[in-house]
């Protein structure tokens, strides 16, 4: 297996770097990476051996490569698929450029991992962060009772807006310490301190794109006509996104009959103790492979409700770990 990944000094690349590093059994015979005129020529070491980053072109580097692991923005995977894809490498995109595309399969492993099998471009897309986590938890109560709408608050961390955000959040509090005007760049206005009900771009109806991904992606991923209403918001957290859940379901789902759901499933981890103060936090969870649930209860607002707690590392399963389990799942299915 020649595998690549492309954008690999970003924040997502590096994550990459390091579980298929933990990863031994994923198969690797030899790992390409990729990367702009900045990050071109570092060096990095993976499995013992140093490998150096080229410069993406438009010519054959990808010729041969089996898998290609993409996270340098919608923009650049919009301009080089062709390039990465025209000898028959298979795409796994980071960026939002295809998820909407009907011939571009949007996956979650533990959801529709079928899905992978029909790739018509050699394209498939890896949701956003928010997203994939609310679609692991949701599967879970879809497989007992089909979910009506969706109501979400989600709490995210510095880390969805990458390295640099990450060290703008840090330098921020060493600036407010030290009494200096703390360096806005990354966020519309200062996070430290502070939450910012804006992710993304405002749409017409006044949702942000960030929150109607999450309507569409849902939709695509569970091949369902759930409607789901988010409200995003940016808090001081390094890493690990949370979303406060309020579902309606078809018939009514006991809390009890969610928990044991949620204790069984697949790629999710109950963490639902109120009495002992346990319960799904960014802080324990950074790093994490999960989706963490717990706060499971049903809805005092609605006889068919159900509302719960969602912690997940943004990075890992919001990003590179998606990706690389869609790859390893198409290794051991794809004939």
């Amino acid at each position: 297996m020649r595998i690549a990944i492309v954008g690999a000094s970003g924040a997502v690349g590096q994550e990459f770097l390091t579980i298929l590093n933990e990863r031994v059994d994923f198969p690797i015979d030899e790992l390409l990476l990729f990367g702009s005129e900045r990050s071109a020529g570092t060096k990095y070491m993976f499995r013992g051996k140093e490998v150096e980053v080229k410069l993406l072109q438009h010519n054959d580097d990808f010729k041969g490569v089996d898998i290609a692991l993409t996270s340098a923005g919608a923009s650049t995977s919009k301009e080089y698929w062709q390039t990465i894809t025209k000898h028959g490498a298979l795409m796994i995109d980071n960026s939002s450029a295809f998820r909407m595309d009907e011939d571009v399969p949007l996956v979650v492993p533990e959801v529709n991992a079928e899905d992978a099998l029909n790739t018509p471009r050699n394209i498939i897309a890896n949701p956003n962060c928010t997203t994939i986590q609310m679609v692991v938890a949701l599967n879970v109560i879809e497989k007992l009772s089909h979910i009506e709408t969706v109501h979400v608050a989600t709490y995210q961390s510095a880390s969805g807006g990458g390295a640099q955000a990450m060290a703008e959040l840090k330098h921020q509090y060493e600036q407010i310490v030290a009494g200096e005007e703390p360096t806005v760049k990354k966020f519309a206005h200062q996070l430290a301190y502070n939450v910012i009900p804006h992710i993304d771009v405002f749409t017409e109806n006044d949702y942000t794109k960030e929150e109607m991904k999450m309507f569409n992606e849902t939709r695509k991923i569970m091949h369902s006509d759930i409607k789901v209403s988010a409200t995003c918001v940016r808090v001081p957290v390094m890493r690990a996104h949370s979303e406060s859940i309020w579902l309606r379901t078809e018939r009514k789902v006991s809390a009890e009959e969610a928990r044991a759901a949620f204790a069984k499933a697949e790629g999710v981890v109950l963490v639902d103790a109120p009495a002992e103060n346990k319960y799904p936090m960014p802080l324990f969870i950074a790093g994490k492979d999960p989706v963490y649930v717990g706060r499971v209860r049903e809805d005092v607002s609605d006889e068919r409700g159900l509302t719960f707690w969602c912690v997940a590392d943004q990075i890992k399963k919001g990003a590179a770990l998606n990706a690389v389990q869609i790859a390893e799942w198409i290794i051991k299915n794809r004939k």
